[in-house]
């Protein structure tokens, strides 16, 4: 049974999806008459109008006395960017705002506000696909550290390349079509130097209207290739260790690289917790995890993942020196194994997607 007002809070939601304002949270919004929409919106871009400030702007004159669905508590405080919701909706003459979720950032007292211009307001309506769609923001927005996606691909029997290194390609078209709108989704996508020395990528996202996300390499020493075509577009940063090399460095820097000199962590690598405190500093709000094996096992022994992304292709390479997902010096004992909970099943083409979060 549909609780009343859910079908447009979806609706608000869905607007919301199509689009990705980062550092700023997905955000739909509708305004309801009469049990009729007479204006929608949603925060299409980073410095934009407000999911609000559209639906008010198609409502016009519609909205006083109407109902305004919002994915996320407006609200009430200027950024450098965009003048507060909560104005313009006490002003447009809303009578009732229902809310999925709290903001999750302490600056945002929109529901106060809006209750002391006598405005009606409700919470949880569609809470957790709320909650979901934004849960880069809220995880960044509270700690000021990135979320974490590590996504990987492999085969039915755990391996992500042959013998020979080979890995092109493990997993379907439509499996590579799905990461490459991952990547999209995120601020960051991360590789380790040895996937630029091996594959020389390009990290992109190529898909019309998607900008390309910050490129992160993880390189202890700066051994990344001046040419290397992670350089050709876009910001890219090479996180290294007070062991790289300074000329190298510099020459980077002149190429317009930002050079993170971080931490090193017991086995001299780049600590993946101070990167990521780094990468929060730039208003690096997630970042996908595309490395090979050694780099997921430094993110998991870090307890930095929030969520696992797993393509698995029907096939069986085999082999005592294939790669499998995860590297690192492992475990001992089954008892210590980290154990994960699915959240998602899905059939990508002839392969299988599982999401799964660390168990609580």
């Amino acid at each position: 049974m549909q609780v009343e007002g859910e079908k447009f809070m979806l609706r608000a939601l869905k607007l919301a999806r199509k689009f990705n304002p980062s550092p700023n949270p997905r955000v739909g919004a509708v305004v309801v008459k009469d049990g009729e929409i007479v204006g929608e919106g949603a925060h299409e871009f980073f410095g934009g109008p407000h999911a609000e400030i559209n639906a008010l702007k198609q409502a016009g004159e519609l909205a006083r006395g109407a109902t305004l669905f919002v994915s996320l508590e407006p609200c009430s405080h200027s950024s450098k960017k965009t003048p507060p919701c909560v104005p313009a909706i006490i002003q447009a003459g809303i009578k009732k705002v229902v809310c999925a979720v709290k903001d999750a950032n302490p600056s945002v007292n929109g529901e106060s506000e809006l209750k002391q211009a006598g405005i009606l307001v409700e919470f949880g309506v569609c809470e957790t696909g709320a909650v979901r769609l934004n849960e880069k923001f809220f995880k960044f927005v509270s700690t000021r550290l990135p979320f974490v996606t590590l996504k990987c691909a492999e085969s039915l029997d755990g391996k992500t390349s042959c013998n020979s290194g080979d890995s092109k390609w493990i997993t379907c078209e439509k499996s590579r079509a799905f990461a490459r709108k991952l990547r999209a989704e995120h601020d960051a996508v991360l590789v380790g130097v040895e996937t630029i020395l091996k594959d020389d990528p390009q990290l992109t996202v190529r898909i019309k209207n998607k900008k390309n996300p910050t490129r992160v390499v993880l390189d202890s020493c700066l051994r990344v290739p001046l040419d290397a075509k992670v350089f050709e577009e876009g910001k890219v940063v090479i996180a290294t260790t007070p062991r790289h090399d300074s000329e190298k460095k510099k020459q980077l820097e002149e190429k317009g690289v930002n050079v993170v000199v971080c931490k090193e962590n017991e086995d001299g690598k780049v600590d993946v917790r101070d990167l990521l405190k780094r990468l929060g500093e730039l208003e690096v709000s997630s970042v996908l995890v595309e490395g090979g094996s050694e780099v997921n096992a430094s993110f998991i022994q870090a307890l930095a993942v929030d969520t696992f992304v797993f393509f698995i292709a029907p096939k069986l390479i085999g082999g005592r020196n294939a790669k499998s997902a995860v590297g690192g010096n492992g475990i001992d004992k089954m008892s210590e194994a980290k154990e994960l909970e699915i959240t998602r099943v899905k059939r990508m083409g002839s392969d299988l997607l599982v999401e799964a979060v660390a168990k609580k």
